[in-house]
């Protein structure tokens, strides 16, 4: 089912910097950050890197420890309340568990989660955990070990499974679980996922392949929308049930009758979900990045170390914030994004 796509106000607001939340020029309040902490990843997903030809950024051009928390400190400053740390994979920073302390330990900070392939996880869940991470994202596409291996391109189900365990145990809930659906490669499977449900207290999220860098192929040949899918689940399970959810959440969420756990759906491409957006994205280069496919950016990694001083970086970002678009245009064709996601972050 897909919902109605709000249209942008007609007169934008005219910029008045506030001394708390940042907002964008239809008067949405920036409350959630995005950080991609670094552009590698230990997989190589079909739909996230292309299969040759991926280029990662010297280390040097990536925001160090201090930079991140810098980062982090000013935008708790500007009304962020909630983090969630990505890549590429998140879990292959050096001093994963030492940034996550630091982070959470920010005054203003109220949510630290991740986004994750989960294959460090089984050794790194509870360490997290201590260190304040709430809880998890986990991306899996198939129960399938070879399919698995293939849309991974080279991925270990098993040590993914170890992981999502060994997050449960640690207490990082609730446990989210992403699945890509794509046409002709895990579509069919979409059912064995959302059963994970029955008995567990997870939320298997389906989701819209994007467009992105390197992948804009794969897209336009594996596009299965969210209708489809919830389609295909209620022709196995029966009606689904909606559940209520904050209006920021970009997931709508659906109980499978007799399920301890929910589904969502995540409909970028379908049914955009723009009119709610609280979020942007730091890049592991250090660049604000106001939409996810649009390339307008605010370089905050430069202006750190050319010596700028807080009260200049807050400025800055609040200006850039201000003219966050209304959406991503996906819906009228557009196709701005020039970075793929490793690059800006999930």
């Amino acid at each position: 089912m897909v919902g109605a796509v709000m249209a942008p106000p007609s007169s934008p607001l005219r910029f008045e910097p506030q001394p708390r939340a940042a907002r964008d020029a239809f008067g949405r309040a920036m409350t959630y950050l995005r950080i991609s902490l670094t552009d590698r990843c230990n997989f190589r997903c079909v739909y996230c890197m292309p299969a040759l030809g991926m280029k990662f950024q010297p280390r040097d051009e990536l925001l160090t420890d201090d930079e991140l928390v810098r980062v982090v400190r000013l935008c708790a400053k500007t009304g962020f309340t909630k983090l969630r740390l990505t890549g590429g994979e998140p879990t292959i920073r050096p001093r994963i568990v030492e940034l996550v302390r630091a982070m959470k330990a920010t005054p203003g900070i109220e949510e630290l989660s991740m986004t994750t392939n989960g294959l460090l996880l089984n050794r790194l869940a509870d360490p997290l955990a201590g260190a304040g991470l709430d809880r998890v994202n986990i991306s899996i596409d198939t129960l399938d070990p070879d399919k698995f291996k293939l849309m991974t391109r080279g991925g270990r189900l098993d040590l993914v499974w170890q992981g999502i365990e060994a997050a449960d145990a640690a207490g990082l809930r609730p446990i989210k679980l992403n699945t890509v659906v794509m046409r002709g490669q895990n579509d069919a499977e979409v059912g064995e996922m959302a059963a994970l449900t029955l008995a567990n207290a997870w939320q298997v999220r389906f989701l819209e392949i994007m467009p992105l860098e390197g992948v804009g192929a794969v897209h336009d040949e594996g596009l299965v929308t969210s209708e489809e899918t919830q389609e295909r689940l209620e022709a196995r399970f029966g009606p689904l049930t909606p559940v209520e959810v904050p209006p920021g959440d970009p997931a709508r969420v659906w109980r499978i009758p007799g399920a301890v756990g929910t589904v969502g759906f995540i409909s970028p491409v379908s049914a955009p979900f723009c009119a709610a957006c609280n979020r942007v994205r730091l890049t592991a280069d250090g660049k604000l990045r106001l939409c996810l496919l649009r390339p307008d950016e605010v370089d905050l990694r430069d202006l750190m170390r050319a010596g700028a001083d807080d009260a200049a970086l807050e400025l800055q970002m609040r200006a850039g914030i201000w003219r966050k678009p209304w959406g991503h245009g996906l819906a009228e064709g557009e196709r701005e994004t020039v970075r793929g996601m490793s690059q800006i972050g999930g």
